[in-house]
């Protein structure tokens, strides 16, 4: 072992003199781990955030939608073929998209109306599989059932088998003037997917019915596409403009919802850097603690100078000193925050049942449980960051240990 390891090492097991210096050292060993152990939590909670977010979002959205003119496609089955034909093609399915009022009783809202074909429909969403009310297969061509997310329902007041009148936007041009469209439908499920902007704003009807209130004919609003891989939608959608060609116009689920998860992910960036504060905090309290250590240990300095040591050993002596309490905190951080990340879903309730209090309640937040996905990538370079830190802020004390003269720190001695 070289010397200056083992001296440095000597040093920070040594019982100090000066005991304040014994108690900055583990200030600054404890706020490295709490800043990592706080980076880790709370990145591994955001992570799930965006997880959970992304999985109800897409649980409704489309993986990549084809449209083609003025919302318009003619020929969709054949735009289906051969969009299956891509490799990461998993399912796909036809819909129709017009923007409608609901009205029941005395309540009006505005809504998307959403034409689908049932028996296809499971192929590119789980909308079934998140049913309260009704069954999606409920919807039947001619019948005019309609199918409201849970909180549009709950807003207009209508259960199942209330009959709903949709009011489309197009006109009727009649000898008395120009009339709304309106049509009678028969709630026959209603449904829960977690996301509020589909649970308030969609309802689902049969194709054939949606292309006869719109007058659409034959045609249909577009084609959405299922991956096996969502991440790789974006070279999906270039694979197929290239493929089919045509006056298309294909999207993923990365432009359509770009702007949310981009704010997603620039919060979690933010929060990145403001915590990332309380590790630097920290690291560089051990420049107080190395610039004390220096000062008690001048005598001892000297003496090694006089034995040979190099300004360079010297410097390896302090800087392993600093370095150790930068690792053992550093440790300590990233095992309480790997624990700690995997159990948020133990330790949230019982924080929430010991201080009878609700982080999350049902009637503000979308997600009312915090969900965790620890990362390995984040938890590396925490760690990293962490090191670099702890040791940039040996350096200076280090320099200064190595500039001491020998006999300046030996004159009264």
């Amino acid at each position: 072992m070289q010397y200056e390891l083992l001296i440095g090492l000597r040093y920070t097991r040594a019982k100090r003199r000066n005991h304040f210096i014994s108690f900055i050292s583990m200030t600054s060993m404890l706020g490295i781990a709490l800043g990592v152990w706080a980076l880790i939590v709370v990145l591994s909670v955001m992570n799930g955030f965006q997880k959970e977010l992304r999985t109800r979002i897409l649980g409704v959205a489309s993986h990549v939608q084809i449209t083609g003119p003025e919302n318009r496609l003619a020929d969709w089955k054949d735009i289906a073929a051969r969009a299956l034909q891509n490799p990461q093609a998993e399912g796909a399915a036809p819909y129709v998209n017009a923007q409608a009022m609901l009205s029941f009783d005395s309540m009006v809202r505005g809504t998307l109306v959403r034409g689908i074909l049932p028996e296809e429909e499971a192929r590119v969403d789980d909308i079934g599989s998140h049913m309260v009310a009704g069954r999606l297969d409920a919807l039947k061509a001619g019948e005019f059932g309609v199918v409201l997310g849970n909180d549009l329902a709950r807003a207009l007041g209508a259960r199942v088998d209330d009959r709903v009148v949709v009011i489309a936007p197009q006109g009727l041009v009649t000898p008395a003037g120009l009339v709304p469209r309106l049509k009678q439908f028969t709630v026959v499920g209603i449904f829960n997917v977690g996301y509020f902007e589909y649970d308030a704003g969609l309802a689902l009807v049969h194709m054939a019915d949606a292309q006869q209130l719109y007058q659409m004919g034959s045609e249909v609003s577009g084609v959405r596409l299922k991956l096996k891989d969502l991440f790789e939608a974006r070279s999906v959608a270039r694979d197929l403009t290239d493929s089919l060609g045509g006056d298309l116009y294909i999207s993923d689920w990365t432009r359509i919802n770009a702007n949310f998860f981009r704010a997603v992910q620039i919060e979690k960036n933010v929060m990145f850097i403001i915590l990332l504060l309380i590790v630097a905090v920290a690291a560089f309290n051990i420049v107080s603690t190395l610039v004390m250590a220096v000062t008690d240990k001048q005598a001892d300095i000297a003496i090694l100078r006089t034995l040979g040591a190099t300004p360079g050993g010297i410097m390896k002596i302090f800087m392993v000193n600093g370095a150790l309490i930068g690792v053992v905190g550093t440790l300590i951080g990233v095992v309480t925050g790997i624990i700690s990340a995997l159990n948020v879903d133990v330790v949230v309730p019982f924080l929430e049942h010991v201080f009878n209090v609700q982080f999350l309640s049902k009637q503000v937040y979308l997600i009312t449980e915090l969900p965790s996905d620890l990362q390995r990538g984040d938890v590396i370079a925490i760690a990293v960051v962490s090191l670099v830190l702890s040791l940039l802020a040996t350096i200076y004390p280090s320099w200064r240990a190595s500039r001491i003269n020998p006999a300046e720190a030996l004159r009264y001695e």
